[in-house]
């Protein structure tokens, strides 16, 4: 695991599953860092089949998370993690460069 970016276990099980179901190919999420949300940056998740070149790529088991440059630079020493409660199931980023993020967990300030 990498000290960069980590993959909790729950988040590397669901991109696997998600992608047997959507791509039937090598698991691949792309985690992107966008301007917008009640905090001002938001995060986006969406399953892909390749990288760029330029992508940051990190591994767990079978599951690859990749992302750009820019949105690497705020999720430096950030851990993507698979919640499932009775308020829904989601992709969240626990991220210890954030100064403060909303009650979903989808958007934060630093």
């Amino acid at each position: 695991m990498s000290d960069l970016f980590q993959i909790s276990e729950s988040a590397a099980s669901r991109i696997v599953e998600l992608s047997q179901k959507e791509l039937s190919k090598s698991p691949l999420l792309r985690v992107t860092v966008n301007s917008g949300g009640c905090f001002g940056l938001q995060y986006a998740f969406q399953l892909e089949t390749t990288a760029q070149e330029e992508d940051h790529i990190f591994c767990h088991a079978e599951a690859r998370v990749v992302m750009d440059d820019i949105s690497f630079n705020f999720l430096k020493g950030a851990q993507l993690d698979y919640v499932e409660s009775m308020m829904g199931s989601f992709f969240t980023i626990k991220n210890p460069n954030a100064s403060s993020s909303c009650g979903c967990g989808s958007s934060f300030s630093l």
